[in-house]
Parts: C-alpha cells; structure tokens; sequence
C-alpha cells in the first residue's frame, strides 16, 4: 500500500495527522470523504473486549486504524470484502520462545505465529531475557520480522551476567549491579522483569532479591512475569509458589503474571481451586494478578529440568556430572530423579521432541528399554549427549479447564520446538474450549488473546480495533480454523487465518504468507497511544 501523503499536517503528531486526514486538512467533507489506504467491509467485527461481534467496517491509514465505522463505499486504495469472517486484532503472544527465530534470517517472518492469527509476541520469558541487548534490538530492526515483539528485562540473565550459576545470595555490590541492568533494559523499553524460579540459576535467588529487582521494573510502570519457582511439588510446592507471586507484586508494587499456569503433576491435581482463591483474594486487596495457559495437557521442558534436582545442575554441566557421578551423592541424586519421575506420572508420559536428539518421538520408558537400563540411567545417559526437549503428560483436564474460565487468564503458547502449542495453541483453543467443552464464547476467546493481553501488559497502542491503535487486525475464516499441528508433527501451521495485518501491511494475504516482515521492535517506554 503507497505511503499516504501527509504535508498538510508535518507540524503535528501522528494521531493529529490522521485526524487532519480525515477531515480533509479542514474541509468540511468530514469522514466519508477519507481516503483510506485500506478498507475491510463486511466483517464480523470482534473489537477486542468481551464484547459480541458487530458489523462494521475498519479503515485502516498508513499503520493506524483510522475509522472502526467508515462507510461502506469509502474511496480506499484497497477493499476486502470480509463477508462471512471475523475481522479480530491481531493476537498478542504474552509467553513465547521465538527469539531465536526472529533473530534467524530464514525463521523472522515468525509464520508459525502468523498463522495463528498473532501480530506481536513478547521474548525473553522465563528469566532468559534479550542477551546482548543494544546488538539484538539492532539487528531484529535491521533484519525485519513478520510479527511485532516485546522484550523482558531477565533475572535469570542478568543474574548470570553478574554471579555466573552460583548458588549463593548476591552480595550488594553485585544486587546493585543487577538493579543496573533492569534499569537500563527497561529504558531501553522492557515490559517488565520476568524470572524463571524454576531453573538455573533463578531457582537461586531469594525472594527478596527478586522483589529488590522488580521495585526497578516498578519504577517505569512494568510488569513481573514469573515461570514460578514450582508447578508442582518440587520445592515449595504449586500454592507456595502463587503466594510468592503475589508477595513479590505486593512488594514491589507492580502488577503480577504467572507464566504457564498449571497443577504440574499427580501430586497437585485439584489445586486449581485453591490457587484461584488465592488469586481472587489478592485481587480483591488490590494486587494485579493474571496468568497467561496454553490448552494442552503435556507441559514442554528440557530433560535435565525435568528429573535432575537444581543443586545438582548448579555451576556447570561438568559440574552437574561429576555430582552425579560422585559415588557419596549418587544414591541421594537418584533418590531425588526417582521422585521427580514419580511426581510427572513416570516414564511413558516424558516424550522427547528435540529435532535434533536421535530419541526424538520416543518415549523414555521406550529408551530405557533400548539401552537396557532402567529409567533413571537412559535419563542420565541422554542428557549427557545433549539435554534434548521433551513434552511432559502432566495435567489433567479439570484444572485446566478450571484455570481457564477465569477472567484473569489469557491464553499464551510457552511456544518452543518439538511441542505443537508452538504451531497451533490460539486455533486449538478455539476448537476445544469454544466448540467443545464450550468453556466460554467467541468474544471471550478474542479478549483473552488480544485486549486483555495489552491491558496487563500496558501495551496502549494495540489489542484493541479503536482508532488511533496500530492497524494489527486478522480476518479469520472460523469455520476453518483450526490446527495442524500434533505431537507427532508438531511444526505444520494452522489454518483458517485469510489476512493478517502488521502495522497496516499484509503479512498474510488470501491465506497465504506475503513475504513482508512488517513487524517493529515495541519499546514499552514510548509508545504512541491514541487519546
């Protein structure tokens, strides 16, 4: 779409320029005499609230919307008729794995993602970050990319920046160093802080050292986004860690989000009424905890993470083995692998899914008898040849449909390789939680994947077709919509997406992918919101 001229009002911000646009520089044309770069008539229009869909039509000028009630016969460079779809904002990921794809000059047009119907997806979860900050925002902004995306500021990173993995408290030099870091990453535009409790070396800090970190994201109004620091029974337990959430959101004075939120293992099946009492209570009080929940029932980790105790992994992977090969621990480290495998349901519910691991898609009960040892040992063995990914079948259905139907869930993929909630969590959502157990309607799927997703995360510029917001917007073919993607095959893309736009330019075209990588680098700090 041609560049919209816009000399009459150089002198002014963006949404001035777009107003002066649409009332021809001060002519008394008003609205219907705009000339709009792109117009979707016709649509089912989903806004991003909870609200039913409505039918309207969606003018969209250089990367803004300009009109969500623009008439039908508008002149426009560009009409698509969205007769019998839905016209939605473009989704927003808040847990994904894809800065590595972004970062690759074959996987930045982030097609897995746009398939899905997803414009922008926020990186550095878990506590890992953006490593080499200033070098990485330079090149996604060089390189280009197919969806928009938002960074965190990582504990786990810089915590490893400053103390390497050791398993110590930091000493205040070194926190002060770690306050350093937040807040440069923050303006450089981080949402947040996020932390990876769970694994080395966040599993490390005190909860007081993180609440020290969060008070910096605090200050330039961000989020605390957590993997907490248990799921399940591993340390202080799945209520253990909520309540340590919301201590940190407390103190801090920041909103709170728990990553992936889930009852990890046979050990918490039925704890998810107890954990969304503790949410609602600490929301009633005024603390803002949300939670982000991909639909399957197998959570996606390493090997390694999932069996071998965090002291055992501190240091160094030669440190790890010699731990486990120390003939005064090794019945004491066994003892404890034994327990995690119990806990995940045992070893034909851990399913490998590395690409490049040669146990890919068997089981490690499978494994185990193909070396001829027992399940700990083929554990072992396969983790000291590369620690490859595997999907856990640890969940069971009531709590995930429990967690669901909370209005302070959105949905969000934990997309990484060899699990297909990378490819295909937002359509399977649809299928199974819209049209099957029609846990809620259509709008409420549009909400918690769109709007209320830029609300938690104050992302004003997005998640909603107002005017003023960037023109991320799909049309979605529902009645084909739906995933591809398995444990079998778990990297085909979806279907059911026909165009998808990315800063008011088509990154998906008559349900195929364009090529254009329209996607920015959102810096948090300064975004222009509409009035």
């Amino acid at each position: 779409m041609p560049e919209r001229n816009l000399q009459c009002a150089t002198s002014v911000g963006l949404l001035a320029a777009l107003l002066a646009i649409l009332t021809g520089c001060g002519s008394d044309d008003g609205p219907s005499a705009a000339q709009y770069d792109l117009l979707i008539v016709n649509g089912s229009v989903y806004a991003g609230g909870n609200e039913p869909p409505r039918k309207s039509n969606i003018g969209v000028i250089g990367d803004r919307i300009a009109s969500i009630d623009a008439p039908a016969d508008a002149p426009a460079e560009l009409v698509i008729d969205a007769t019998g779809l839905a016209v939605m904002p473009g989704f927003i990921d808040p847990h994904t794995h894809a800065l590595e794809d972004l970062k690759s000059a074959t996987g930045n047009a982030n097609a897995n993602f746009l398939m899905q119907g997803v414009t922008t997806v926020f990186v550095g979860n878990d506590g890992g970050g953006m490593p080499d900050l200033s070098e990485t925002l330079g090149l996604l902004r060089a390189q280009g990319m197919g969806t928009s995306a938002a960074f965190y500021a990582g504990h786990g990173n810089i915590r490893q920046m400053v103390m390497g993995l050791e398993n110590r408290e930091p000493a205040e030099g070194e926190l002060g160093q770690m306050r350093e870091l937040v807040d440069a990453q923050m303006r450089a535009g981080a949402l947040g802080l996020s932390t990876g409790l769970y694994y080395t070396p966040g599993s490390f800090a005190t909860t007081e050292e993180v609440i020290e970190l969060a008070k910096v994201a605090a200050r330039y109004g961000g989020v605390y986004d957590s993997h907490m620091r248990d799921e399940s029974s591993y340390s202080i337990g799945l209520v253990g860690a909520v309540e340590e959430v919301i201590a940190i959101a407390e103190q801090a004075n920041l909103p709170g989000h728990i990553a992936h939120l889930k009852a990890l293992g046979r050990d918490v099946w039925g704890q998810s009424g107890d954990i969304i009492a503790l949410v609602d209570e600490a929301r009633r009080r005024g603390v803002d905890v949300t939670a982000d929940q991909y639909p399957y029932p197998a959570s996606g980790t390493s090997l390694e993470s999932s069996l071998i105790p965090a002291w055992v992994r501190a240091d160094s992977d030669e440190a790890m083995f010699e731990r486990i090969s120390n003939p005064d621990l090794a019945s004491g480290i066994r003892e404890e692998m034994e327990a995690n495998l119990w806990r995940r349901g045992g070893a034909e519910t851990l399913l490998v899914t590395g690409p490049d691991s040669r146990w890919r898609g068997m089981t490690l009960q499978q494994i185990a008898e193909e070396m001829g040892v027992d399940p700990i040992e083929a554990a072992v063995a396969v983790v000291r040849e590369g620690d490859p990914s595997i999907a856990s079948f640890n969940m069971d259905l009531p709590d995930i449909h429990a967690f669901a139907i909370q209005d302070w869930v959105m949905t969000g993929s934990d997309g990484s390789e060899g699990h297909p909630r990378k490819y295909g969590t937002y359509p399977t959502v649809y299928r199974e939680m819209v049209l099957g157990a029609q846990l809620f309607p259509v709008e409420r799927f549009v909400h918690r994947s769109s709007g209320r997703v830029a609300d938690f995360a104050g992302l004003c510029d997005r998640g909603y077709l107002e005017e003023g917001r960037k023109a991320d917007i799909v049309v979605i073919d529902l009645a084909n919509y739906r995933p591809r993607a398995d444990f079998t095959n778990p990297t085909a893309l979806a279907e059911g997406v026909v165009h998808a736009l990315v800063n008011g330019r088509f990154a998906i075209r008559d349900g195929g992918l364009t090529g254009e990588l329209p996607g920015e680098v959102v810096d948090r700090q300064n975004l222009a919101c509409p009035d």
